[in-house]
């Protein structure tokens, strides 16, 4: 584990790796590896292990604690591995640990579970966890965990936490987020976070928010880094020709189902030819055509590239 801090090693496109599971419904840690260490090997710019995609909801803590560390040992240093976390506070915080015991460099804090507190709540909870570990934390704003400006601030003062993931596309917030905090003469990493993020990360990058998340990376990291380097270059011809033919059509695609933004992805991973097996309940498996017109959707947008040089 690099001394660096987290801050400053976030870099590039962020890999939510799906977890495998054997046919018995077991983690197959052979098959995580694999796929994090392909993700590593076509260009990641970090690995977030057991997070949304990665069905965190559905891993008991030994299964979280055991694929942590097998994205930490894969990933060797290289990039970072940032850990879901979850739940009420106590669990969060019991997360953290095992996570710091695996040797992740950072947390994902995913929403509470289930209620819906208001902001002196987030702001406990949030800062409870940070002084219960010693990794840096990042809160995933989104569903039940939505942030007022003044409580963006007040987390961005303080210690351990260092980011600010956006997974609800109000753009009108997240500009009086960022500009309440640099107001402030605090600094905050932001993420777009929403499931399909390629598709509104122009927008995003308008206020100052260049990270972003990518869950088709998982089943087609050519794809990915195509559009990440292309807007990063300003290259609009190619990135507006991406969200035509393959990120607009996969959210459309991805919207005809329930739990489609963790099931499709994992279907599409095992169509491409690693082994990562079903989801585990409550997620049900994508009905087999709309995995099939995902495929299409690859296939198109790759030979587009290919007639584009792109």
């Amino acid at each position: 584990m690099t001394t660096a801090p987290l801050a400053t090693r976030l870099d590039g496109l962020l890999f939510f790796p799906v977890t495998a599971f054997a046919p018995d419904g077991s983690p197959d840690l052979a098959a995580f590896r694999a796929h994090v260490r392909a993700g590593i090997d076509a260009g990641a710019g970090a690995v977030f292990a057991c997070c949304g995609t990665g069905e965190f909801h559905a891993l008991a803590p030994e299964e979280f604690r055991d694929c942590v560390a097998a994205a930490v040992e894969e990933a060797a240093g290289r990039v970072p591995v940032v850990a879901g976390t979850g739940y009420g506070t106590a669990l969060a915080i019991h997360h953290a640990r095992l996570a710091e015991e695996a040797g992740a460099d950072g947390l994902l804090a995913l929403p509470p579970y289930l209620v819906v507190a208001d902001q002196a709540g987030l702001l406990r909870h949030y800062t409870e966890l940070a002084a219960a570990t010693a990794l840096d934390v990042i809160v995933y704003q989104r569903d039940n965990a939505v942030l007022t400006p003044d409580t963006a601030v007040a987390l961005a003062r303080t210690d351990g936490i260092i980011g600010l993931k956006d997974g609800l596309g109000d753009l009108g917030l997240m500009q009086r987020i960022v500009s309440a905090v640099r107001a402030e003469g605090l600094d905050l990493l932001y993420f777009n976070g929403l499931p399909t993020a390629e598709l509104t990360a122009a927008a995003y990058r308008g206020i100052g928010v260049t990270l972003y998340s990518s869950a088709a990376f998982c089943f087609a990291p050519d794809i990915a880094l195509a559009h990440h380097r292309a807007l990063a270059a300003g290259d609009d011809a190619t990135t507006d020709l991406l969200v035509d033919v393959f990120f607009r059509p996969l959210v459309e695609l991805r919207s005809l189902g329930r739990g489609y933004a963790v099931s499709l992805v994992k279907a599409a991973v095992r169509a491409g030819g690693q082994d990562v097996g079903e989801v585990r309940p409550p997620l049900s498996e994508p009905d087999p055509a709309h995995v099939g017109e995902l495929l299409r959707l690859v296939d198109r947008a790759r030979a587009l590239l290919k007639e584009a040089g792109a």
